[in-house]
Order: structure tokens, then C-alpha cells, then sequence
């Protein structure tokens, strides 16, 4: 298997465990489980751990801490933008890089996210996109990296998800080490502003 195709296939894998848990995760955890078998252990491992988990545990729980680890706790924020600007006005400069990235590719996610979503980057990836994505993933690695920490430390099962991601990117390096740490000591910015003229389209998750 070639990086090119592991990183794709991860990155599908991945955008659909990363979006909100529904009857279409469960009834696509078999086709997910042969996947992720046939991919390289590095990732094979965590996204084999979270199948493992999803497919032991009744739905309304995966729901309930979907909830509660993504929209109740801002440092789990799936969002890659936030990290770096929070909601200040300049985010909305950074998401319409992402807007463009996905409109270059004729991408339009049917979830309705924020172009900075990572299920939706991840998504960009799978359906061809690997470099581009890729390249929004590493501009934004600080933040992907506190995330991962996050989730480690609460023990979620995401963190599963997340750390197969970060195994498709090249080792961390100084500058991205120390982004992480400033991030983690200072948080985001705050400065509440309205994002919704950034989003693809309406509706709900």
C-alpha cells in the first residue's frame, strides 16, 4: 500500500467515525472493520480500538458522549481554526481558506459543518484531495496536537481517532511542539463574533 493511499483511506475512515453517531456509523461498522484491517498498523491499531469500542456500546451512549466531549468542552473543539484564533474576526479569514480549499475541489460536505471541521477536511482527503488536506492539517497541527491531548486525557475514545490522523503527518517538529505548548498554556483568543457567513451551507450537524 502506497503513503498516498493509506493517508486516504485513513482519513475517510476517519471523517465518518468523527461525525456524530447515527444508525449509518452502525450499520457501516463492517465494511469500516475490513477496511481498517487492511491498512498499515500504525493506524490500523487506534482506528481498530474505537471500531472495537463503537461496536460494543449501544448507540445512545456513543451519541451522549459524542455531545458531551465535542459540544460541551471547548478544548475538545473539533473545529482546527479555533485553536489558533477562537472566535475573533480573524478565524473567519482562516476558514475561508479552508471554503476555498474545499470549493477548488468542487467539495461541498452534505453535514453542513464549518469548512474547519476535521471530519470534514478528513472527508476532503478521502475523496481525493490528500495533498490539499494535508496540507491544512499541518498548517494547523498545534491545534490537532491539543486536541489529541485533550482527548487523551479525558479517556475518550476519539483520541483513537485523532492519534490515527497524526500518524499520517511527518513527526512533530520543534516549531509545532512549542505552538502546541503556547496554545495549551493561553488558550484561544476570545472575542465573540458571528461565523455564519463562513459556512458552506445551513442546518445541523
Amino acid at each position: 500500500m502506497t503513503t498516498a493511499t493509506r493517508d486516504r483511506t485513513t482519513h475517510m475512515v476517519a471523517s465518518i467515525l468523527l461525525g456524530y453517531p447515527d444508525e449509518r456509523l452502525t450499520g457501516a461498522l463492517p465494511l469500516l472493520e475490513e477496511t481498517v484491517a487492511g491498512l498499515p498498523g500504525q493506524v490500523r491499531g487506534p482506528l481498530a480500538a474505537f471500531l472495537a469500542h463503537a461496536a460494543a456500546t449501544p448507540l445512545a451512549a456513543l451519541q451522549a458522549h459524542y455531545v458531551e466531549t465535542f459540544d460541551l468542552k471547548r478544548r475538545c473543539c473539533l473545529y482546527l481554526t479555533y485553536y489558533a484564533y477562537g472566535d475573533t474576526r480573524r478565524r473567519g479569514g482562516a476558514l475561508l481558506r479552508f471554503k476555498h480549499a474545499l470549493a477548488a475541489e468542487g467539495f461541498e460536505p452534505e453535514s453542513g459543518e464549518l469548512p474547519d471541521h476535521l471530519a470534514v477536511v478528513c472527508e476532503l482527503s478521502g475523496r481525493g484531495a490528500t495533498r490539499q488536506a494535508t496540507r491544512l492539517l499541518r498548517e494547523h497541527r498545534a491545534g490537532l496536537e491539543l486536541l489529541a491531548r485533550a482527548l487523551e486525557s479525558e479517556g475518550s475514545p476519539y483520541r483513537h481517532v485523532v492519534a490515527a490522523v497524526l500518524a499520517t503527518l511527518p513527526p512533530l517538529g520543534d516549531r509545532d511542539r512549542q505552538a502546541a505548548l503556547r496554545l495549551a498554556a493561553e488558550g484561544p483568543p476570545a472575542e465573540e463574533v458571528g461565523l455564519e457567513p463562513y459556512a458552506l451551507q445551513g442546518g445541523d450537524r
